[in-house]
């Protein structure tokens, strides 16, 4: 009794965690980009490449991995680089390349660190795990107090209206049962998609959502630069926009450029289609937009952008942080109601 006592008080501490860093995180890329710096520079691919280049070039193990939009303020992003030590550092630039911060890519800010909470609860793999047994339980309990408090035909007004003299155990229960009437519908959905994101490779292999992959591509002479290479993934899905892209390797000679396609469910920094754009002269190995895939990859690609309300664009997201609150505040009501219930057995 005593185990399954403390079983459920750890799963309620951590969805608590789980909610209040949803909550900071939810405007967090807004928020790190305009501690920064809030000017704002329109994207010049010409000086983002230049800016590439220099890290690069800084000799002994410098490389350039990977640029990706911060995800935040608009015209920003992230280089994910070795410097010329080997030190895996991330530069955050503006639209004309101009280097805003330079730091280890383990060099985390608060924010950073409540979303590695959030993600991992900075244990690796065993954190990630923690978190998706933990999701399913979450879901499972709310799909069951859903059921139960599901009120009957023509008791809806009253259930969705807190009574009880406040602090009392009667005034604490209706205010469970009303928030989560009130919210439970958008909670499921936000807090599915984010268990369901946890399990995304075993829900790929479930479904047959297999991710896009070219035999690789070999390395004839200089490569293209980062400016055309983004242009022709830009150019090769109308009216997309970029997104970030690996650089090519000797091992293969590809841009696999991710670009938002219009009448994608993602609304902000993020786009769930892929363009492979040859290094060796700019041509288009190939184009996948995420609205002419099969349903079972639109299905997996919908789980990042339902979970944190993207889909819905700013509406969403602030649905996504109410979810967030409401969430802490059900679940600080619900460890209080079990203690009175204790007390009085």
């Amino acid at each position: 009794m005593k185990l399954h006592r403390w079983l459920g008080l750890a799963a309620a501490a951590i969805w608590l965690v789980q909610a209040v860093t949803g909550i900071l995180l939810t405007f967090h890329f807004e928020a790190e980009d305009a501690m920064l710096s809030t000017r704002h520079v329109p994207t010049d691919p010409a000086a983002i490449e230049r800016r590439i280049e220099t890290l690069a070039e800084a000799g002994g193990k410098a490389r350039v991995d990977w640029i990706w939009t911060t995800a935040g303020l608009s015209d920003r992003y992230i280089i994910l680089h070795d410097d010329s030590a080997g030190v895996s550092r991330k530069a955050y630039i503006d639209g004309a390349g101009t280097m805003l911060r330079n730091a280890p890519a383990d060099d985390y800010s608060f924010l950073g660190l409540m979303r590695e909470v959030h993600l991992t609860l900075v244990a690796g793999t065993a954190g990630h795990w923690i978190l998706a047994v933990s999701g399913v339980l979450l879901l499972t309990n709310l799909i069951f107090g859903l059921i139960v408090a599901w009120p009957k035909r023509g008791q809806w007004r009253q259930a969705l209206r807190p009574r009880g003299r406040r602090g009392s155990t009667a005034g604490y229960y209706s205010w469970h049962k009303a928030l989560g009437l009130w919210a439970g519908i958008p909670a499921l959905i936000i807090i599915a998609s984010g268990t369901l994101v946890m399990f995304e490779e075993q829900v790929r292999d479930l479904v047959g959502a297999e991710e896009v992959s070219l035999p690789p591509n070999r390395a004839t002479g200089q490569p293209v630069g980062f400016a055309a290479a983004s242009r022709a993934a830009v150019a090769a899905i109308p009216g997309s926009r970029f997104v970030g892209t690996t650089m090519p390797s000797a091992e293969d000679a590809s841009y696999h450029a991710w670009v938002r396609a219009p009448g994608e469910l993602y609304r902000g920094g993020y786009g769930g289609s892929l363009v492979i754009v040859d290094a060796n002269d700019g041509s288009i190995r190939g184009a996948w937009p995420i609205t002419d895939a099969s349903m079972s990859q639109i299905v997996v690609a919908s789980f990042y952008p339902l979970h944190t309300g993207e889909g819905l664009g700013l509406a969403g997201r602030i649905l996504s942080l109410a979810t967030g609150l409401w969430l802490a505040v059900t679940i600080v009501l619900g460890v209080l109601l079990w203690r009175r219930r204790r007390a009085r057995g």
